[in-house]
């Protein structure tokens, strides 16, 4: 007999696993460190709040991707060593999976995590299409990696977010993921929004759109998701994420300008599908 009162339980559960399963979230988020003593990040911070919000860091995570692979020997690390068109869910599950650990473990936990990508990146090297080598773990190209992620998530975030977030809480979020960023090895990380603005520009002559890279832009733009449904939201993902960007890297990813009708009907109906998606898989309150 069908018990009527667990029905809708039963609908957000089976929502939720699906939502996350398809962006290839198929394990369950680690424990939440609640001991401010024992926790790498703030168990109050902005780091936990834009991390937790899995729609706006969608939007987020898209546009940071389309970023970072302007940069030429950050593209030749991802073409030459990972399987991204062949198992693109995967790649996804691992960020999670360090964003996971990073943002809600405790130290022991995120340094372990931390360990393991600079593990992985020491055999991330080799020689870009302009014959110059490149090597994952230099000081250099992390920090054009985390001042990408850093920037796409925040303003993700602030645009598409459940929650308001302040000059202030800008600037507090960057100075949190500057611990990140300085404990993965990156260059001088930005402690704050002007900087992190700063250093994007200070990159800006060493970015350029590689062959390696117009077959990563059309991968991610085409969408690799199957289901009517999952395409379109998806579809509906990238359009924002590409709005994200400052229009110097729309133009060198060879992005046409969307129309002002365009743009704002895609702003709404992304501030719906993450409405929707906070609705099945809510993110934690701070």
């Amino acid at each position: 007999m069908i018990n009527w009162r667990d029905v809708p339980a039963r609908i957000r559960t089976r929502a939720s696993t699906n939502i996350r399963h398809s962006v290839g979230l198929t394990q369950n988020p680690p424990p939440r460190c609640v001991d401010p003593d024992a926790a790498y990040f703030p168990v109050d911070g902005v780091a936990r709040l834009v991390h937790a919000d899995l729609s706006s860091m969608l939007v987020g995570g898209i546009g940071s991707l389309f970023l970072q692979m302007l940069h030429p020997y950050a593209m030749a690390g991802v073409a030459q060593h990972s399987h991204y068109q062949h198992d693109p869910l995967g790649r996804l599950l691992q960020t999670a999976n360090f964003i996971g650990a990073t943002t809600f473990g405790t130290r022991e936990a995120a340094y372990a995590s931390i360990e393991r990508v600079r593990a992985v990146h020491v055999r991330v090297r080799g020689v870009a299409d302009d014959g110059v080598s490149y090597d994952a773990n230099d000081p250099h190209l992390l920090a054009w990696v985390h001042a990408a992620e850093a920037s796409m998530f925040l303003r993700g975030y602030q645009r598409f977010g459940k929650h308001r977030v302040s000059a202030d809480d800008a600037n507090a979020y960057v100075a949190e993921m500057a611990k990140l960023a300085h404990d993965l090895g990156a260059e001088d990380p930005p402690t704050d929004r002007a900087e992190l603005d700063a250093t994007l520009l200070r990159f800006r002559p060493e970015l350029r759109l590689s062959d390696e890279g117009v077959e990563a832009r059309d991968f991610l733009r085409d969408g690799f998701v199957d289901g009517f449904v999952t395409r379109g939201a998806y579809h509906l993902l990238v359009l924002s994420a590409l709005e994200l960007l400052e229009p110097w890297a729309r133009e060198m990813l060879g992005i046409k300008k969307s129309s002002a009708l365009k743009r704002t009907t895609v702003r709404g109906a992304t501030h719906l599908l993450c409405f929707l998606v906070r609705l099945f898989v809510p993110p934690p309150e701070r």
